[in-house]
C-alpha cells in the first residue's frame, strides 16, 4: 500500500469571537493514525479564554506565537498552577491535568498541541473534555446530581450549569478579571525553547534544542521527546532516522524549503516543499532530510519516545566515520582512492551543513 506522507494544514474544528480551535485529521493525514498521534492548535483572539477542559492524551504544547496565561490542575493538588507563557514555550501536559488558556493581549495567542493517543478514543484525534460551558460535563448530569455534587439547591445548580451559553473557547469582558500569573510556577513544567542553552549549534548551518527528562522532567510521564530546530538559508540538515522506533512528527513553525523522506528498500516516498503552517510524519526507521529555502527554515518536532535516539547518515557524527574502510569500500564497491576521498569529507560538520560557497 503506497505510503502518503504528504504534509497538510489543519482543518477548523471551532471559531468564535473569543478564537478558535484546529485539528489534523487522519482522513487527511492517515500517518497520526498509523503512529496513534494527535495534533491539534489553539489560536486565541484579545481576551479569549479558552475554558477548562481535560483530555484523553498526553501532549506536549508548544507556544507559536503571543504571549498570555496557562492554568494546569494536575491530578490531587489543591491548587492550580497560573504560568505566563510567551512565544518559545514548551509545556509537558500528562494525562489527567486540566488546563485553561488566556490572552489579555491584542496579539494572538497561538499554541500547538501534539500528543499520544494511543490511550484515546480516536486513534490520531484528540478527545476533549470540557468541565464547564454549553457541551460541559455537568450539562449531561441532572440537576439532582449536580446539586448533591456541589452541595446547591436544585435552582442554583440549574443556574449555575446553564450560565455560560458559549462553549470551547469564549470571549470575556474587560471588567472580567483573571488570576495573575505566577513565574514560580513555571518551574519543572515549562522549557523555553529560544532561551534554553542550545545542544547542537553550528556556525552557518543552524541549531537545535532539545526537549528530554534532563531539561524536563516531566515528559517522562507524557512519553514524548521533542525538539526546535533552526536552520540557516540554503543550510541542510543531514539524513537521518531515529533509532528507537519512533515517529517524528514535524511543525513547520516559519520559512520554507524541500524535504526527502526515503523508505523501504531505498524507495523515496517523499519528496515536497514544506512551509509554515505544515505537520507531516516520519515513520519508524525511515530516513529524512531537510534543505531550507533563501529564508531558513524552523520546525518543531515530537518524537514518540521521552530520551529520543537518532543516528545520521552524513557529517562527522555519522555512521559512516564508525565503519571501517574495508567494509565501506567492498559495500560501495568503489576504489580504494574513492573510499579516501569520500571519507574526508565532513570531517568537522555535524547533523547541518551550511551551503557550498
Amino acid at each position: 500500500m503506497e505510503l502518503d506522507l504528504s504534509p497538510k494544514n489543519p482543518r477548523t474544528a471551532y471559531s468564535g469571537d473569543g478564537g478558535s480551535y484546529l485539528s489534523w485529521s487522519p482522513d487527511d493525514l492517515p500517518m497520526l493514525r498509523a503512529g496513534n498521534i494527535g495534533a491539534a492548535k489553539l489560536e486565541l483572539a484579545e481576551r479569549g479564554l479558552a475554558l477548562p477542559t481535560y483530555s484523553d492524551a498526553a501532549k506536549v504544547a508548544y507556544v507559536l506565537q503571543g504571549s498570555g496565561t496557562c492554568g494546569i490542575a494536575l491530578p490531587e493538588t489543591p491548587k492550580e498552577k497560573v504560568l505566563p507563557i510567551k512565544e518559545g514555550d514548551a509545556i509537558a501536559l500528562p494525562f489527567g491535568v486540566v488546563t485553561w488558556w488566556f490572552n489579555p493581549t491584542s496579539t494572538q495567542l497561538t499554541i500547538l498541541f501534539l500528543g499520544d493517543t494511543s490511550k484515546g478514543h480516536l486513534t490520531g484525534e484528540f478527545t476533549n473534555f470540557q468541565i464547564t460551558g454549553a457541551q460541559g460535563i455537568f450539562t449531561g448530569f441532572s440537576t439532582e446530581f449536580v446539586g448533591r455534587a456541589w452541595d446547591l439547591s436544585t435552582d442554583d445548580a440549574e443556574k449555575l450549569v446553564t450560565s455560560q451559553k458559549g462553549s470551547i473557547i469564549v470571549k470575556i469582558s474587560d471588567n472580567q478579571s483573571m488570576p495573575q500569573p505566577s513565574e514560580a510556577d513555571r518551574k519543572g513544567l515549562v522549557l523555553n525553547c529560544l532561551e534554553a542553552p542550545l545542544d547542537v549549534d553550528i556556525k552557518g548551518g543552524g541549531c537545535v534544542v532539545v526537549l528530554n527528562t534532563q531539561n524536563l522532567p516531566l515528559v517522562g510521564e507524557v512519553g514524548l521527546g521533542a525538539d526546535l530546530v533552526r536552520i540557516h538559508g540554503h543550510s541542510m540538515c543531514s539524513p537521518g532516522f531515529s533509532c528507537d522506533s519512533a515517529y517524528q512528527v514535524t511543525y513547520v513553525v516559519r520559512g520554507s524549503g524541500r524535504v526527502q523522506v526515503v523508505g523501504i528498500d531505498g524507495k523515496r516516498v517523499l519528496e515536497t516543499r514544506v512551509e509554515g503552517g505544515y505537520l507531516f510524519i516520519v515513520p519508524r526507521f525511515f530516513v529524512v532530510s531537510k534543505i531550507a529555502d533563501a529564508e531558513g527554515l524552523e520546525w518543531f518536532s515530537i518524537i514518540s519516545t521521552p530520551n529520543p535516539i537518532f543516528t545520521h547518515l552524513a557529517g562527522r557524527t555519522s555512521v559512516w566515520k564508525a565503519i571501517s574502510p574495508e567494509v565501506l569500500q567492498a559495500s560501495f564497491n568503489t576504489s580504494p582512492e574513492m573510499e579516501q576521498l569520500f571519507r574526508s569529507k565532513r570531517t568537522s560538520d555535524e547533523i547541518f551543513f551550511a551551503p557550498p560557497n
